[in-house]
């Protein structure tokens, strides 16, 4: 019982920094094509530079933000799990995927506002949700009883 409650816990807090992670890459490589697209020339160094800056200046502001997403989506997956546990690694990385565009989403109608700029287009949200898939699939890994005590 012990491990499961710390796997759980390590699950949740790994799943959350993957997706931060990869969600702030996807972010500046978003942003990055924007500026592209005004002409303007970006070298690679440049997009290693604003990818580690975006990874380590988003932490106050985006962090909490999956955390929040991950709070609500990673239970109702297991609520749902528990009816269909042979789907588990795909019912975790989808409700990583859901819970990042929703909480994009929801932003958007409540606020009227989209607070990362790359996610007003359709690509910026499936990178979005591709980082929370991935984020939740690491989730289902970590979180996994492998029957070992």
């Amino acid at each position: 019982m012990q491990n499961s409650i710390v796997r759980n816990v390590f699950g949740f807090f790994a799943a959350v920094i993957a997706a931060y992670v990869l969600g702030a890459i996807f972010i500046s490589q978003g942003n990055i094509a924007s500026i592209i697209a005004l002409d303007f020339d970006v070298s690679v160094a440049q997009r290693f530079e604003a990818a580690l800056h975006d990874v380590t200046h988003m932490t106050n502001i985006y962090l909490p933000v999956i955390a929040v997403s991950y709070f609500v989506s990673m239970p109702v997956a297991r609520f749902i799990i528990k009816y269909v546990p042979q789907q588990r690694a795909i019912l975790y990385a989808l409700a990583g995927a859901v819970g990042l565009v929703a909480i994009h989403l929801i932003m958007k109608m409540v606020l009227g506002l989209t607070g990362i700029a790359a996610t007003r287009t359709f690509v910026g949200l499936l990178a979005q949700a591709i980082a929370g898939g991935v984020g939740g699939y690491l989730f289902h890994r970590i979180s996994l009883n492998r029957g070992v005590s």
